[in-house]
C-alpha cells in the first residue's frame, strides 16, 4: 500500500514538473513571462530557448545589461494585445526592478508591446514595439 502511494506521488509530481516546464512556451503571454523571468535570472541556456533565432544576439545583449545589477520582477502580468500577420502582440503590467547599489532603476512593462511568434510548436519572444 505505501509503494502504492509513493509511485502515485511520484508520477503526480513528474506531470505537474512537465505541464509547468512545458506549458509556459504554450501560449505568447506565457512565452514572454518565461523570457523576463530567464531575464532577471541571468538564465542565458533558456533566454536563448525562449527566443526566436532573429532575436537570440538582442536577448543576449538584454542579459548582459544586467550582468553588474541586482534585477527581480515584481507584478508581471501579461496578456494577447493583437496581432500583426503570423506575429502574436503581447502587453504586460508590472516592472522590472534593477538595483544599482545606491540607485534603483524600475522598467515598465507596460511601455513595451512584445512579439511571439510560434515555431516549431512553441511560443518565442522575437522582440517588442
Amino acid at each position: 500500500m505505501r509503494t502504492w502511494f509513493y509511485r502515485c506521488l511520484l508520477i503526480s509530481m513528474l506531470i505537474l514538473t512537465a505541464a509547468c516546464s512545458n506549458g509556459a512556451q504554450n501560449s505568447p503571454t506565457g512565452a514572454v513571462l518565461s523570457y523576463l523571468q530567464a531575464l532577471v535570472d541571468r538564465d542565458g541556456a533558456r533566454l536563448a530557448a525562449l527566443s526566436c533565432p532573429d532575436w537570440e544576439a538582442a536577448a543576449q545583449l538584454e542579459l548582459e545589461s544586467f550582468a553588474a545589477v541586482t534585477v527581480t520582477l515584481e507584478e508581471a502580468s501579461c496578456q494577447e494585445s493583437g496581432a500583426d500577420g503570423e506575429t502574436t502582440l503581447v502587453s504586460c503590467t508590472g516592472k522590472i526592478v534593477a538595483n544599482y547599489g545606491n540607485e534603483v532603476l524600475e522598467l515598465d512593462l507596460a511601455e513595451r508591446t512584445y512579439q511571439v511568434v510560434q515555431q516549431g510548436g512553441d511560443w518565442l519572444m522575437c522582440g517588442y514595439r
